[in-house]
This record gives structure tokens, C-alpha cells and sequence, in this order.
């Protein structure tokens, strides 16, 4: 009996089980200046900006939310500008945005709060990271046409897929620097033949490990 289940090809669940809504990314505003913010933690909590997302809640109605929400500064973050966590009511900062403007920051958080917004007004119904939900919430919070790519210039690394992985029904391919270890199938697949859930019969196959010898191995 497989206890864990997940949707591959960049799926996020967004129910309130969700452990992440979404990793942040975003398009930077066309006015960001340089020059360190003063004054604000590299790694951990932030009072400050917790303060400020409960009064952003607090205009929209949502209190209830904002009673609840925590903001933090998280080093292990690398390329994301930041990431939103609905079941712990979390919103976790990249630090490298402190060496940006206090504008980039708060429209950073406002595009994360917006995420919770969004399913919080959902309830437990499954919505997408970035559909019409939360495209209302940034409106509602100031930010309305805000996008889901950031430009921000944060240090890139690469790593060379070893494994690879195929979907036995369109034989789509999915590189991978580390083997997966859970059940794991094609999103696009499931999408189309079982609206979105997770589907046993488009579990992906390893197909490849680089290094090691060829092998087409279901995932259990």
C-alpha cells in the first residue's frame, strides 16, 4: 500500500493539507533600487513583517488568518524569492531580497500572503498556485497583475540529472539529480484522465541511471 502519493512534473497540491502552496517566484518591480535594508534578521522570524502581513490580512477581512501567520527569513533558500505554506501558515523569505529594496520586500510578501489568501478563501477546495484565486487575492492586496517569475539576479546552481524517469503513457521524460523515492506520476496525464488526482497507472518508470546500469524499474 503506497502511503505516500505526489504528482510530478512540477505539481502542487494547494488543499489546506498542503505542506507547501507554492515557491515563490516572481517578476521584481521595474523601480527596485540597490542598497542593503538595515536593521532586519538574515535567518529567522521577523516581528516586523509578521506585523505587516496581519494588518494586510486584517484590510481584506481575513483576520482569522492573520492571527495565525508567521513570517521568517530562511537561508536555505537559493533561488527562490520566497515560499508559502498553508498548513503552518508560514511565509518563509529568501535573505538575498535584503540586498534589494524595502519595496522588493513588501511586494515579495504580498505576493506570498497572497497564496494563503487564496486558499483560505477556497476552504479545502483544490485550487491552482497561480489561477484566478490568487490573482484576486494580489489585486485585493495591492499587487494586481503581479506575475509568477522573478528576474532577481540570485546565484543559479546546476546539477547533472543522473536518473531519468518516463511516463508509461505519453513516454514524456523527467531528468532528476537524486532517484525518487515515493510514488510519483505524470502530472499532465493525470490531469487529463483523472482530473488532476493521483493515478497508479501513469506512475513514472526509471528508465535511465547514469553511472549505474540501464534499468526500467516501476516506482514503488
Amino acid at each position: 500500500m503506497l502511503l505516500l502519493k505526489q504528482l510530478e512534473f512540477g505539481f502542487r497540491t494547494s488543499t489546506i493539507d498542503s505542506a507547501v502552496v507554492e515557491q515563490a517566484p516572481r517578476l521584481p518591480n521595474s523601480n527596485t533600487t540597490t542598497g542593503p535594508v538595515a536593521l532586519r534578521p538574515r535567518n529567522g522570524r521577523d516581528p516586523g513583517l509578521e506585523a505587516r502581513a496581519r494588518a494586510l490580512l486584517w484590510s481584506v477581512s481575513a483576520a482569522r488568518l492573520g492571527r495565525n501567520i508567521h513570517v521568517q527569513w530562511n537561508s536555505r533558500l537559493r533561488t527562490c524569492a520566497g515560499r508559502a505554506d498553508f498548513r503552518k501558515k508560514l511565509i518563509s523569505l529568501n535573505p538575498r531580497l535584503l540586498d534589494h529594496s524595502a519595496a522588493e520586500i513588501d511586494r515579495t510578501l504580498r505576493h506570498e500572503l497572497a497564496h494563503l489568501l487564496a486558499q483560505f478563501r477556497a476552504g479545502r477546495s483544490r485550487i491552482l498556485p497561480h489561477g484566478a484565486e490568487w490573482r484576486d487575492a494580489c489585486r485585493d492586496l495591492g499587487i494586481a497583475g503581479e506575475v509568477r517569475c522573478h528576474s532577481l539576479p540570485f546565484p543559479v546552481r546546476t546539477y547533472a540529472s543522473r536518473f531519468v524517469y518516463r511516463c508509461p503513457n505519453c513516454f514524456l521524460d523527467f531528468p532528476r539529480v537524486h532517484r525518487v523515492r515515493r510514488a510519483v506520476a505524470c502530472l499532465a496525464c493525470c490531469r487529463i484522465h483523472n482530473g488532476g488526482d493521483f493515478d497508479p497507472r501513469f506512475r513514472l518508470t526509471l528508465v535511465s541511471d547514469i553511472g549505474g546500469a540501464r534499468a526500467i524499474v516501476p516506482l514503488k
